[in-house]
């Protein structure tokens, strides 16, 4: 097999967990529209949690997309 070839099915099963955080983060914002609906008055105290919970979980893509390109670019 060619090393370029290796390298970009390395890169896309190294993205593979993009697929996750796409779904947890539609969960964590789901989430937080539900309970606003449900309370408008909780409203100040859930957001910094969700907006807690999304940076997480957007890091998790960071880490993903870092790890795909030094397997591309090194």
């Amino acid at each position: 097999m060619d090393v370029e070839a290796a390298k970009l099915i390395g890169a896309g099963l190294a993205v593979i967990g993009l697929g996750g955080v796409g779904i947890g983060i539609g969960n964590i914002f789901a989430s937080f529209v539900s309970s606003v609906a449900r309370n408008p008055a909780a409203r100040p105290t859930v957001f910094p949690f969700t907006m807690l919970g999304f940076a997480l979980v957007e890091a998790v893509a960071l880490y993903a997309l870092l790890i795909a390109f030094l397997i591309l670019f090194a």
